[in-house]
């Protein structure tokens, strides 16, 4: 008995739309509130929050990381699209940024000190890509 293989045809579309949208909501969302100061900070005002940051921003671009992730190495339906792999990793490490934001003002332990510092550090795989695709026009 021979194994058998399936080859999925190579996809146009990059499927970044979802983190992107959850990115723009979850800007929108905690952004204003930030921005506007409403509604007041409360707890209750915390948990829906942290609720909102965890599903739309987390959630939408870690799946949109893993899907590109997936799709550029178990199942090579985008191509060979280098950037797509940098894309994968910042979705995949943003969602995770704001899962653990969102658990942090879910819990009542947020400190605007404190996420202000881990987006600095979550800012690394954006550098890491423009270095990357500066070095992609020199070749």
């Amino acid at each position: 008995m021979t194994p058998q293989s399936f080859a999925f045809a190579i996809s146009p579309f990059w499927p970044i739309a979802i983190g992107f949208f959850g990115l723009g909501t979850g800007y929108f969302i905690w952004g204003g509130q930030a921005l506007f100061g409403y509604p007041k900070a409360s707890p209750e005002v915390d948990r829906t929050m942290g609720l909102w940051g965890f599903w739309m921003p987390g959630f939408c671009q870690f799946l949109t990381g893993v899907y590109l992730i997936v799709g550029l190495t178990w199942f090579n339906v985008f191509g060979s699209a280098a950037p797509l792999y940098m894309a994968g990793l910042a979705f995949t490490v943003y969602g995770i940024h704001w899962f653990a934001m969102a658990h942090r003002r879910y819990t009542g332990r947020a400190r605007r000190r404190m996420d202000g510092w881990r987006s600095l550090i979550s800012s690394f795989p954006s550098l890491e890509r423009m270095c990357l695709e500066r070095l992609e026009t020199f070749q």
